[in-house]
């Protein structure tokens, strides 16, 4: 190999790790300690965000909406703008509802590679999609799969999105997931300052899966009634929004 090729392969592998480099959030003792804002903590006392990805979803995420009207909760929904699209007057339903709305990136793949135009675009995509057919503005971003890389993170920051992934999970999305599994996995991590993620839609999971969400939904209202815990949206977790919050999206 010659001096000149090595020096571009070394350039192109410092590139992708600087890209790749922001993933690291995902890493439990990276997400406790250098990343708690990021990752979801926030420090409203005794407040636990409820959040969903994937939807809206007219076979799936009407039958949540139901369940959280009963339950008396409300939670952020993290849209993909590839569904939305498809359902737009679903998610006016989850504003009117009384739900907070955010954006999930326009298709579910993670962004492995370096594209900061390609991100850019699609992110903004998804947000004006949000705005226009939600009639809000979002606050918050959550990566697909929560790989946040260096591109969609500026985008988002660009874009006025504060990023956030979250603290505890229920595994709903696999096809052994039931209500019971979904609670146990995710009861460790249901404590005040928690940001839980459930899915809405089964659009990228097993077939049905959102069903075991569903069934897992009264479990974790009532462990967090006896625990002295308020499940709501991230609205209401005291962690901050992006630098933008309140102002239009740039075009």
């Amino acid at each position: 190999m010659s001096a000149r090729a090595g020096t571009l392969l070394a350039s192109a592998a410092a590139v992708e790790f600087l890209h790749l480099a922001p993933a690291a959030v995902r890493l439990p003792p990276v997400r406790r300690t250098l990343a708690r804002r990021t990752a979801g903590y926030g420090t409203a006392p005794g407040h636990l965000a409820l959040t969903f990805d994937d939807g809206p979803d007219p076979r799936s995420t009407p039958y949540v909406l139901d369940a959280l009207d009963g339950l008396g909760a409300r939670a952020t929904f993290f849209l993909l703008g590839s569904m939305l699209e498809r359902a737009p007057a679903l998610g006016r339903e989850l504003v009117l509802r009384g739900h907070e709305v955010a954006v999930h990136g326009w298709h579910h793949r993670p962004q492995w590679y370096p594209a900061p135009a390609r991100d850019l675009r699609e992110l903004r995509r998804a947000g004006e999609a949000v705005t226009d057919l939600c009639g809000v503005r979002p606050l918050w971003y959550r990566p697909p799969y929560g790989v946040l890389t260096a591109g969609p993170a500026l985008a988002a920051r660009r874009l006025g999105l504060r990023s956030v992934l979250w603290t505890a999970w229920g595994r709903d999305w696999t096809a052994e997931a039931t209500g019971g599994s979904v609670f146990a996995t995710a009861r460790p991590g249901l404590t005040a300052g928690a940001t839980l993620l459930l899915h809405d839609s089964d659009c990228t999971s097993a077939p049905d899966s959102w069903r075991a969400t569903l069934a897992a939904l009264p479990l974790i209202a009532a462990h967090c009634r006896a625990h002295a815990l308020t499940l709501g949206p991230l609205r209401d977790h005291a962690v901050p929004s992006g630098p933008c919050s309140g102002t239009p999206l740039p075009r």
